[in-house]
């Protein structure tokens, strides 16, 4: 198709020899731009009705048309979809050249070449222009001024609509034939575009369709109110394509929030679902639809005022309410009406918080949703208010059990159940309480400071062996170095004075009344020298303590971290510095025994001190977990005290067995550490076995459930 042949000026022989080449060769690559704009145009996703505009105004631009028009079929006839300039024409004032022009657009319709009509023809022939005679007024003519260019536009369905295009009159028959060449090679374009969205159309209808089943399937899978209603949530909220949706069912006289798209839990005395309750309350009890979409003046004063509150919270942009309402049976069974109420037992919530407009088919999904809905909870509530639901579901399981292949199994499974049970009543084994315990050895004590002050040196390290009345730590105290200071000082004082008195009365010169006043003065001095003396010997005792000793023969058994952080530190009468503990001597094992656990371990306690048997122990050192010993409870405390995690407990004190602490030194190759954790079993007798492994829930269910139902 060359460039010549779109011209729309009659030219002399002359001037198309005179055809400057650059001109056709520009004029080519418009075309074929504007020819790659539709394809592109074709290839996206926009609207119908904007591919039309965009596509007939690149046509009519190619052509150097007047104008042009888009019909697509509808109706039985034609619908103008798109025009350019179709006023000029002169149809839209011409009742009778309107119906000729509309039985020209049937028969182009028909032309796999499209037509092209002269102006004020009466009948056209495809891929030609040839004028007609003066014919019936009713058959299909050209009543315009314009040579009319039109191509039927097909997708796989066949002809969709037509493209016209209004050209100037005038033109050579070649270059007509390049219009109608160019408009086809367009249409056909266009055709790919119909057939590609009719493609996603139905993609999207096939999707629409899964996701319906999706729904159905899921809504109805359950009769649990509470699943029903976070299936219809969710699964609704898909289907819909909205924001949110949430279901309320009512109770009594209110509306409750059973269920919202996205939350698996949500706190329903929150402020945002409060007012959706109240909302969906005012709703359910006018039984009408509610639609929101910003303006409230047309509803009804407590339903204005509770959506008006709710949007203020949830800065939701629309939003639709709709009573949930009960089928009515008799009318789906085909029984005559009997007029009931219509029963309103919930309502579907619809929400969009960012966009406004609906998408196309909105309120035909909403109103799917909704019936399915409607239907789903309307049996769960039914099922779920049946007497004894509960129970009765749980004897049809139990009852499957005994048909079939499966009544051996559970038949053997009852057998063993009851020999389990028969075992646990009657199979007696050792009662075994367990305790948290430590080593200890016999001879401990603690090193405590005597008086306040200040360590100024510790004379030991850890593991030093030490002896009794070794000096461990030494302090120091400002004030008994002050107070000793001011009475040595007092003393020397009172020491002058005394002297002076004394070479006075030796020298003489002194008379009688003298004398006597002297004598007394070095009495009173010497008693109050010697009141000093005292108060100084007593100051001394207590700087005498500033030396700390040991209290026993032994080691030092206080971590080294512990005793080098003494240096420079002060302490208070009382406390403690550090331990010394004989390690080569006895041990002893101190087992903290739960009080919950104290009546079993008390009672063979008992048992044991008549019988004379000693209450037997086993043990396990933390550090040596496959080594057992044995020993016995020699001492059991009368008191329970709070001892840290493991609450209220009780002391008892367990003696090695002969032998035991010497086999336990061999094991580890030394004396045991301090305060080693073990874990001790107390022998409390035998006890059926389910007892033994039972007793702590058993004593649980007496002291918490039995007690306080008594």
């Amino acid at each position: 198709m060359s460039t010549s042949e779109f011209s729309n000026t009659p030219r002399s022989p002359e001037s198309a020899l005179t055809v400057d080449p650059e001109d056709v060769q520009r004029a080519k690559r418009e075309i074929q731009s504007i020819v790659q704009q539709i394809a592109e145009l074709s290839r996206s996703d926009v609207p119908l009705e904007q591919f039309y505009d965009e596509f007939l105004n690149k046509v009519v631009t190619a052509l150097a048309a007047v104008g042009g028009a888009v019909w697509t079929r509808g109706n039985g006839g034609f619908q103008l979809t798109y025009q350019i300039n179709l006023r000029d024409t002169g149809l839209i004032d011409d009742p009778i050249g309107q119906e000729q022009h509309g039985r020209l657009l049937q028969q182009a319709v028909t032309s796999e070449e499209g037509l092209l009509v002269a102006p004020h023809s009466g009948h056209a022939v495809s891929g030609e222009n040839l004028p007609g005679d003066d014919t019936d007024e009713h058959a299909a003519a050209n009543p315009t001024n314009y040579l009319l260019v039109l191509m039927p536009v097909h997708n796989d369905e066949g002809p969709q609509g037509i493209v016209e295009v209004f050209q100037r009159p005038g033109s050579r028959p070649a270059t007509q034939r390049g219009y109608l060449r160019f408009l086809q090679q367009t249409c056909d374009i266009a055709g790919e575009y119909l057939r590609s969205r009719r493609l996603r159309h139905l993609s999207e209808k096939q999707s629409l369709w899964e996701q319906l089943e999706s729904f159905t399937r899921t809504a109805h899978a359950t009769l649990d109110v509470r699943e029903a209603a976070y299936s219809i949530a969710n699964e609704g909220r898909r289907l819909i394509g909205c924001d949110r949706v949430s279901v309320a069912i009512r109770r009594g006289s209110k509306c409750v929030v059973e269920a919202v798209s996205g939350q698996d839990t949500f706190d329903k005395r929150s402020n945002v679902v409060t007012l959706l309750n109240r909302l969906t309350r005012a709703v359910t009890k006018t039984g009408e639809d509610v639609w929101y979409t910003g303006d409230t003046k047309d509803m009804a004063p407590q339903v204005e005022k509770a959506i008006d509150a709710y949007v203020d919270e949830s800065n939701t942009k629309s939003m639709a309410i709709l009573p949930l309402i009960k089928p009515d049976r008799d009318a789906e069974e085909g029984k005559p009406n009997q007029k009931k109420r219509q029963e309103v037992f919930g309502a579907l919530v619809v929400e969009q918080m960012v966009d406004t407009s609906p998408s196309d088919g909105y309120a035909q999904r909403v109103d799917v949703v909704r019936t399915h809905s409607a239907t789903a909870l309307a049996n769960a509530l039914e099922h779920h208010s049946l007497f004894l639901m509960p129970l009765w579901k749980m004897l049809g399981k139990a009852t499957s059990l005994f048909r079939g292949r499966t009544k051996w199994k559970t038949f053997a499974g009852l057998a063993a159940a009851i020999g389990l049970v028969l075992g646990a009543l009657f199979y007696e084994t050792d009662l075994n309480l367990e305790g948290d315990a430590r080593l200890k050895p016999t001879t401990l004590r603690s090193v405590f400071a005597h008086i306040d002050g200040e360590i100024s040196e510790v004379l030991v390290q850890y593991n030093q062996k030490v002896e009794a009345g070794q000096v461990l730590v030494t302090q120091k105290s400002l004030e008994l170095d002050k107070e000793i200071k001011r009475l040595l000082g007092q003393a020397s004082e009172i020491d002058e004075q005394i002297a002076s008195l004394a070479r006075q009365q030796i020298g003489g010169g002194l008379s009688q009344g003298e004398k006597r006043e002297a004598s007394a003065r070095l009495a009173e001095l010497r008693t109050e020298r010697r009141t000093l003396d005292s108060q100084l010997a007593k100051v001394e005792e207590q700087i005498a303590l500033l030396q700390v000793t040991s209290p026993i023969a032994g080691r030092v058994i206080t971590g080294k971290s512990q005793i080098e952080q003494l240096t420079g530190r002060p302490v208070g009468r009382g406390q403690s510095l550090m331990e010394v503990a004989e390690l080569t001597g006895d041990w002893w094992l101190e087992v903290l025994m739960p009080e919950s656990r104290m009546r079993f371990v008390a009672e063979q306690w008992n048992l044991s001190q008549q019988s004379g048997e000693p209450l037997r122990v086993t043990f396990f050192v933390s550090s040596l977990p496959e080594e057992h010993f044995s020993g016995s409870v020699k001492l059991i405390e009368t008191t329970a005290e709070a001892r840290g995690e493991e609450g209220n407990t009780v002391l008892l004190r367990i003696e090695f067995d002969e032998g035991e602490l010497t086999r336990l030194r061999e094991i580890i190759g030394d004396d045991p550490k301090v305060g080693a954790e073990a874990i001790a079993k107390v022998h409390c007798g035998k006890e059926p076995i389910g007892y033994v492994y039972l007793h702590d829930l058993f004593d649980f269910i007496q002291a918490k459930i039995l007690f306080r139902l008594w």
